[in-house]
Formats: C-alpha cells, sequence, structure tokens
C-alpha cells in the first residue's frame, strides 16, 4: 500500500515518497518519512515490512559513513548500490531476509546523476525512472508520457506533481502525502511536500 517514485535526469535526479504508514486497515500516521539520507549526495527511498525498512536503511547508512572515515572519501552511487544489492542478497540466503524494496538516487561527481531500482529478491537495475507499490502502476504511464532528460528543477517537479496526482485520482487506497527530495552537485535539498490538499487548491485556482 505504499508508494516511491524516482527519476533521474541530466544534472540531477528527484525522488518521492508517501508519508502514510498503515496496519491492516488502519492508518497509523500520515508524516513518515521515507526517503533516509546515505551519504551527501546519495539518498535511499524505502519501502516494506515497517522494521526491516527502518533496521536496513540504517545499516546501510552507518556502514556507508564508516566507509568514509577509513578511506577519506565517501562511495559512488554506483558502488552504494552495488554494497546495497549484496547486503540484500546475503540477507535473502538466510532466515532473516529484508522485505524491503528501495530506490536509491546520488550524484557523482564525475559521472553524473544515478538511479538505481532494487526490490526484496535483490535485483538491481540503473534507470531512468521507477517506481514501487500501487502507484507505480499509475505514475510509470505519466512518465513515459512526459519525461524529457534535460529538464528543470522546476519542469522536474511539476513532472513528479503529475505523478502523484495521477496516484491520487487513480488509486483506491488513500496516500494523501508524498515527501520530495533532489540530489544534485550541491547535495539533497528538500522540496515542498506533494499534498492531496495542496493539488486541490491548485486545481480550484
Amino acid at each position: 500500500m505504499e508508494c516511491i517514485i524516482g527519476i533521474k535526469f541530466k544534472d540531477f535526479a528527484i525522488v518521492a515518497a508517501d508519508m502514510t504508514t498503515a496496519q491492516s486497515i488502519i492508518v497509523m500516521k500520515n508524516d513518515e518519512n521515507k526517503l533516509h539520507k546515505l551519504s551527501d549526495k546519495l539518498v535511499m527511498a524505502i519501502t516494506g515490512e515497517q522494521g526491516d525498512t527502518t533496521q536496513f536503511a540504517e545499516y546501510i547508512a552507518k556502514n556507508i559513513q564508516l566507509y568514509k572515515m577509513r578511506n577519506g572519501y565517501e562511495l559512488s552511487p554506483n558502488a552504494a548500490a552495488t554494497f546495497t544489492r549484496r547486503n540484500l542478497a546475503e540477507a535473502l540466503r538466510t532466515r532473516n531476509a529484508y522485505h524491503v524494496n528501495l530506490l536509491l538516487a546520488g550524484y557523482d561527481d564525475q559521472t553524473g546523476p544515478a538511479l538505481y531500482f532494487m526490490d526484496y529478491l535483490a535485483s538491481i537495475a540503473e534507470v531512468k525512472y521507477a517506481a514501487h507499490g500501487y502507484g507505480g502502476f499509475f505514475s510509470l504511464s505519466v512518465m513515459d508520457r512526459y519525461y524529457l532528460s534535460n529538464m528543470n528543477r522546476e519542469d522536474a517537479y511539476e513532472l513528479m506533481k503529475k505523478c502523484v496526482r495521477e496516484v491520487h485520482q487513480r488509486l483506491i487506497i488513500n496516500l494523501p502525502n508524498f515527501k520530495v527530495q533532489i540530489v544534485d552537485k550541491n547535495g539533497i535539498t528538500n522540496l515542498p511536500d506533494i499534498t492531496a490538499k495542496g493539488l486541490a487548491t491548485e486545481l480550484a485556482s
């Protein structure tokens, strides 16, 4: 019942994650942060079992920070994605597998932005755009239609709003609030949350 969306452009990557925490048919809260900062230019959007998501994201983040302290430089997005995938694959072959799906967005000073798609079976793919959850069924078609690799930050944010608006309109499950972040050469930047109330106000005006 969760949804995370990621899009990579020429100079940056943008990720969004719903902020709903639900148990069975009960909504527990609408302000959960599912975007985890792994390093100065690396962010993970993660969904899945509540305990697994928090534990796995913190484990990856702390190990990436440990690598930086030991070696004096940060892992590239590609190296961080490979490390994350390896941990998922190793856990998958034990009784303590992580039931998580995630998107890894980052920026490398040499190669530029990157976006990686990973699921609980430890499959990995570098993509231009991707989504996890039921909302992905609707947002992927929007990205197929409107995506351009050379979009600026404002256009990228509008594209993300189009995706969220489609999720709100088509998905029977209520996911009213989405947290949005951009990763570029300057690091991670928070953008205004995309909310059902805000989109309704824009439509009315």
